[in-house]
């Protein structure tokens, strides 16, 4: 008969605890990729923490991606970076700017972001997006099997409507996260076995916004960089992380908080 779970191997991977020194991370050397609406690099909470920006520029049916100076179009990707760097003040952020002025973009675009950062390498890859068009649904599923294989830990948000959305249901290759009310973002939540299994600060969070402003914002886009901000330190800590292992990690860690 063949064995096809060895339960002390599980054990093992859910029992996964890091080096406490993560906690006194500052994201120090970890490079995170947004794939958003750009960044405002002037923002005060995120001047001198932009190593990259660039931009989709279609032609046809390729889409390739070129630097930008025009920073944030919709403020959802300053946001979303300013939540990451409150968490992890010493990481990068790479703006892969996929989204319009509206907040919205077309899906191959945010595929082909996607696989920039993938190619790029970038270990952290926040995805406070996703899309319900089916057609995508075997694409991106091949995509992020390649940014498991690299190493890429993903990092994706519910969609804010009961519908699912892509990438967030591939649990899988990537880490999903919905809002929670929670307010400590080191107290976030593990469900094994749902669909979406990690929870996070989402509701009511204060985020910096475009000229130098601020906004308090509710939204599965917003927990998200709640899971990315923490990865950064722990990446900081274990830079041969792997995604199998970052999973555990925060497993092992919400196991903690809810004892």
């Amino acid at each position: 008969m063949t064995k096809l779970v060895d339960p002390t191997f599980a054990e093992a991977a859910s029992n996964f605890m890091p080096d406490p020194q993560w906690l006194n991370a500052t994201g120090n050397g970890v490079t995170v990729a947004m794939i958003d609406s750009g960044v405002d690099a002037a923002h005060p909470d995120l001047v001198g923490r932009i190593c990259e920006e660039v931009g989709a520029k279609i032609e046809g049916s390729r889409v390739t991606f070129l630097p930008v100076e025009d920073g944030d179009l919709a403020g959802h990707g300053t946001a979303c970076a300013g939540i990451i760097t409150q968490l992890a003040p010493d990481a990068k952020i790479a703006s892969i700017r996929v989204l319009g002025a509206s907040g919205s973009g077309d899906a191959q675009v945010f595929l082909a972001g996607l696989e920039y950062a993938v190619k790029q390498r970038y270990k952290i890859i926040n995805l406070s997006l996703g899309t319900t068009k089916p057609q995508f649904f075997a694409p991106l599923h091949d995509l992020l099997d390649r940014a498991y294989q690299a190493g890429c830990i993903v990092i994706a948000a519910a969609n804010n409507l009961p519908q699912p959305s892509f990438p967030s249901i591939f649990s899988s290759s990537l880490i999903s996260v919905v809002k929670s009310e929670e307010r400590d973002p080191l107290k976030f939540g593990f469900h094994y076995g749902e669909v979406i299994e990690l929870t996070a600060p989402g509701v009511s969070i204060r985020t910096p916004w475009l000229g130098g402003g601020y906004r308090t914002l509710t939204g599965n886009s917003f927990a998200c960089p709640h899971i990315t901000g923490l990865l950064a330190r722990l990446v900081e800590t274990h830079p041969e992380l792997t995604p199998f292992q970052a999973k555990s990690a925060l497993h092992a860690i919400a196991r903690l908080n809810s004892e």
